[in-house]
């Protein structure tokens, strides 16, 4: 944890045709040009001094559509980090992004919510 730079806010975009629709999930669904944007702003290791311990949430035309908080998640900062250099280098600027907490419009029960095109 001594190499965190900080922590920001990263825009988990995903295009549901590509997931639902199309082979590989997770690659096609969220690699898309301009899906991922990330900040604008870092919060430096040295303001957080314990990242499980943060909540979030999203509003979405003035209405709350994602609430979590960091102790929920299945792996901490620190797992995630640990288990990602067993597998690649890392390297300063390296962003990980960690997940979504709950409340993704496709996960909403009991209407999900779709874009209009995929409403079943």
């Amino acid at each position: 944890m001594d190499y965190v730079a900080g922590y920001c806010i990263v825009n988990d975009v995903s295009e549901r045709h590509f997931q639902t629709q199309l082979t590989g999930q997770w690659t096609k669904g969220k690699s898309c040009d301009t899906f991922g944007p990330t900040g604008p702003y870092l919060v430096t290791r040295d303001e957080v001094p314990d990242p499980q311990n943060l909540s979030m949430s999203l509003d979405v035309n003035g209405q709350r559509m994602q609430t979590g908080h960091t102790s929920t998640m299945i792996f901490t900062v620190a797992e995630i980090i640990e288990h990602l250099s067993q597998l690649f280098t890392l390297h300063p600027g390296d962003v990980i992004t960690t997940g979504t907490p709950p409340g993704v419009g496709m996960g909403m029960k009991p209407d999900p919510r779709l874009p209009e095109a995929q409403v079943m």
